[in-house]
């Protein structure tokens, strides 16, 4: 395969996280030079090199680059690198979405560079408050672009979490609890649950926003619109905070310990408050809006809510700053960002108590203070992630970069964040997104001006560092940290295709490589490992090479030197003979004897490789893009539709070949499952994107209620609905999905029996009525478009009024799901008709009758909604 084709189609997790880390570090530089620009403008109040439009589109840009297309996909580069190998896991649970998930970032990315060459991209601000997000105030093609792009990039979002989710909870190696994953898997974790329900919220929020620019909806400029979006935006963006800090946090947890010498103090105590962090991350979003007219015992309840999240937060610095006092500190780079980011951090968290006082934040909202503050906490997360470049890039390169520029490249990023940001407290009386300011204040923004061009040379000094570190940089072994904590480190550098040269397995509390021949017919081990790694990660020739640990959070202590208190440098207790220590220590080495692998599967399953290689999410990608950027003028018409044509064309023939493609991805047959081990991985999957859709659905009835309630109750349907809106189209509805969901179970008897006829017919049936369904709404809807009253002279369409706007929107979003259900059956009745399904193989029915069932009961609450109450 040639080198550039093999980054078309590849699906490998460490293909993939360079692919992110590149594309983020891309989209970091474009962000970066807005902020030049902003600067520059800044230098004197007025207007200098940009225009007051320009400027704004500048500043929403910047903002929307950073937060979205840099800052998390930067972390989550590092997470597909890393997890599978931290987990002891060959690849993610799906390879092909993985891929997919990529593409769909990266085209998303450049779905929103194309804004700017479309009468200019959105300048509403990285926050898109309404009203200012409608097209009335925007109506440039380019800003209905950036509302698709963000939809594109949530898929993206999307698909990852539920790979993510999936993977961690299914294939970690045998022995490895959920309680031991070592800090960054662990921050991973949290942050995907976050963000599985926190994007699904702005998902309903940028849907109703594109339905707005494309269709005319009245959501955002009907009374009550401009709170609502406010509502819809922060259940996100304050767990977004989180979602950007959190894995930076794991990779300074990860710093620490190895460049301290010293386990992390506290742990389980720092998991436990990351945790609290990550539940009260979704109650605090309306310290957000203590400037809007919700009543003060709300502010209050929202106030005290701010101050609960930072306690959890003072345990998890207290415990960094402990593991520093207890250890020996080497001051590399990445230690070196590392403890960088725990100071911002600190300076974001104190300055934020003041916008969490309901009266302190009356006087600073809307300034610079704000933009301060949120600068400390989000570029300290981006500098945590920047000491992950460097802790991991011998890691992935097998090259180790010039430690005299990485320390360079510290300083002068330190000093330029700080010069930068910190005379923003000073020049605090600043208004936000308003080049013009108070002459008095110049002072202050000149000094953050020549700061932001320091801290923008620093990464010229980085990229050199980086680039030329690959080429010619001093070639590294497999570990060439000291102490470092996590089982990437026990593998060559960089690492093979499928990660290990045996079965990683810490069954006996000890980490081992195990030779598959070892496995027995049911999947039990029968004798001791045929060989036993070193702490380089290749085979051990002496007992010499046996004396290094690896401790119950899935790492090891790269040797057997010991602190002066006679414990381990990690902080466990002393391993004599490599013997395990208590509380789980895991040990590996010559003397390690690791007890059976169980599992329930076969030898032969174990040899079986999976595939690596798809040009389908590729091409899937590329649709995706070409057919939101049609979408995006489409009411221009010309060019637009064809591109809109072309790409559903493409997607069509993607999606065609992603399902016909043989692509073997096998589930390990020996791993830890907790609590999901009775659960396949597909099944899991849905489970976790049906998760993610009720929140969506969530967020549109949610919606519907607000707007119901702010309009008022009952004067809602006198005076928004017509009376030829009758409860009848919505009861044979029901029905019908009643009945289309009993039909999916007997497919499932059916399929149990080995009734082939039985499948066809009940899956045939189930595609009957759900068609049936479609055509009842739709002869409902025509009759309302036409309808002609006193009221209504012009029908009850889309754009009618609110009431309209929410019914036709939130059940035509159900429609959705419903058409997304009859071209899955489109599919699998051709395949049931030829034999599949049968047997062990109805697990494809039942994997489609979850999703069916979920569109079924989210109708049980729209038809009351929309038609009853």
């Amino acid at each position: 395969m040639s080198s550039v084709r093999r980054w078309f189609v590849t699906t490998n997790h460490k293909d993939i996280g360079i692919l992110y880390t590149i594309t983020a570090l891309f989209f970091l530089v474009l962000g970066g030079v807005l902020a030049l620009l902003m600067r520059v403008q800044l230098w004197g109040p007025g207007e200098s090199i940009l225009s007051a439009g320009a400027y704004n589109q500048a500043v929403s840009a910047h903002g929307l680059l950073m937060v979205f297309w840099f800052i998390s996909p930067f972390a989550f580069g590092f997470a597909n690198y890393l997890v599978p190998l931290q987990i002891g896991a060959d690849d993610l649970a799906f390879p092909r979405l993985n891929a997919m998930s990529y593409w769909a970032y990266l085209f998303s990315g450049l779905l929103f560079i194309a804004s700017f060459f479309q009468g200019g991209t959105f300048d509403g601000g990285w926050t898109m408050y309404a009203p200012l997000n409608v097209p009335t105030y925007m109506p440039n093609i380019g800003g209905t672009t950036v509302v698709l792009a963000l939809i594109m990039f949530i898929a993206a979002v999307t698909m990852g979490s539920v790979n993510f989710l999936t993977t961690m909870y299914r294939m970690r190696a045998e022995g490895l609890r959920m309680r031991d994953l070592p800090m960054f898997s662990m921050s991973i974790l949290l942050t995907v649950w976050m963000m599985l329900f926190a994007f699904a919220a702005l998902l309903a929020a940028l849907m109703i926003l594109g339905a707005e620019h494309l269709l005319g909806v009245t959501y955002f400029t009907a009374d009550g619109g401009t709170l609502l979006w406010t509502h819809l935006f922060w259940f996100f963006g304050h767990p977004e905070v989180y979602i950007v800090f959190f894995p930076a946090l794991g990779i300074m947890a990860e710093c620490f310990q190895t460049f301290t010498g010293q386990r992390l103090v506290g742990r389980k105590w720092f998991v436990l408050a990351m945790v609290l962090v990550a539940l009260q991350s979704f109650v605090v979003w309306m310290h957000h809006m203590f400037l809007t007219g919700i009543n003060l015992e709300i502010k209050t309840l929202f106030m005290v809510t701010t101050i609960g999240i930072s306690l959890p937060f003072d345990l998890m610095v207290f415990s960094l700053i402990y593991t520093m006092i207890k250890g020996r500190i080497r001051f590399t780079t990445p230690f070196l960002f590392s403890l960088g980011a725990l100071i911002l951090f600190i300076i974001g968290g104190i300055t934020g108590v003041f916008l969490g006082a309901v009266v302190l934040d009356y006087e600073f909202r809307g300034t610079y203070w704000v933009v301060a503050h949120f600068h400390y906490v989000m570029v300290g997360g981006a500098t945590g992630l920047f000491a992950g470049i460097y802790y991991w890039f011998p890691k992935m390169t097998g090259r180790m970069y010039d430690e005299f520029l990485g320390k360079l490249h510290f300083g002068l990023y330190f000093v330029g964040f700080n010069l930068l940001y910190f005379p923003m407290f000073g020049a605090w009386e600043t208004p936000r997104r308003v080049f013009d300011y108070a002459p008095g204040l110049s002072g202050w923004h000149q000094v953050a001006t020549i700061g932001g061009f320091l801290l923008g040379i620093s990464f010229l000094v980085m990229f050199y560092n980086l680039f030329k570190s690959v080429a010619v940089g001093e070639e590294v072994g497999d570990d060439p940290w000291k102490y470092a904590t996590t089982a990437e480190w026990a593998v060559s550098s960089p690492p093979p295709l499928e990660n290990f040269p045996g079965k990683p397995s810490y069954a006996g509390g000890k980490l081992s490589f195990r030779d598959e021949p070892e496995l027995t017919a049911d999947g039990s081990g029968d004798g001791e490992p045929a060989s036993h790694p070193s702490t380089d990660g290749g085979l051990a020739s002496d007992a010499s090479e046996g004396s290094s640990d690896r401790r119950s959070e899935g790492g090891l202590a790269s040797d057997a030197s010991e602190t002066s208190s006679g414990q381990r440098p990690d902080g466990g207790v002393r391993a004599e003979g490599a013997t395990a220590g208590s509380g789980g220590a895991l040990v590996t080495g010559p003397d390690a004897v690791t007890p059976s692998a169980t599992g329930g599967a076969t030898a032969h399953a174990e040899d079986e490789h999976a595939d690596h290689a798809s040009i389908w999410p590729f091409v899937i990608g590329l649709a995706g893009f070409l057919t939101f950027l049609g979408v995006s003028g489409i009411q221009e018409g010309g060019a637009y539709y064809w591109l809109t044509g072309t790409g559903g064309v493409l997607s069509a023939v993607g999606f065609v070949g992603l399902a016909q493609e043989p692509f073997h991805v096998p589930e390990p047959t020996v791993a830890e499952q907790w609590p999901f081990g009775g659960v396949e991985n597909m099944k899991l999957g849905m489970w976790t994107f049906l998760a993610s859709d009720v929140v969506l659905f969530g967020g549109f009835i949610g919606s519907y209620l607000f707007l119901r309630v702010a309009n008022g109750w009952t004067h809602w349907h006198h005076a928004f609905v017509p009376e030829a809106h009758v409860t009848l189209p919505g009861l044979i509805n029901t029905y019908l999905l009643l009945a289309s969901s009993f039909a999916v179970v007997l497919a499932l008897v059916a399929a149990h029996k080995n009734s082939s006829r039985g499948v066809v017919a009940a899956l045939s049936i189930t595609w009957l009525l759900g068609v049936g369904f479609l055509v009842n709404k739709g002869l409902e809807w025509q009759h309302l478009f036409h309808i002609s009253t006193e009221a209504f002279p012009n029908g009850w369409n889309v754009g009618t009024n609110v009431a309209s706007s929410t019914f036709y929107l939130t059940t035509g979003l159900h429609g959705a799901h419903v058409i997304v259900g009859l071209i899955m059956l489109m599919y699998m009745i051709p395949r049931a008709m030829k034999g599949a399904y049968l047997g062990d193989d109805e697990t494809s029915i039942e994997y489609f009758g979850l999703y069916w069932h979920f569109v079924d009961i989210v109708w049980l609450f729209l038809f009351p909604l929309f038609y009853i109450l």
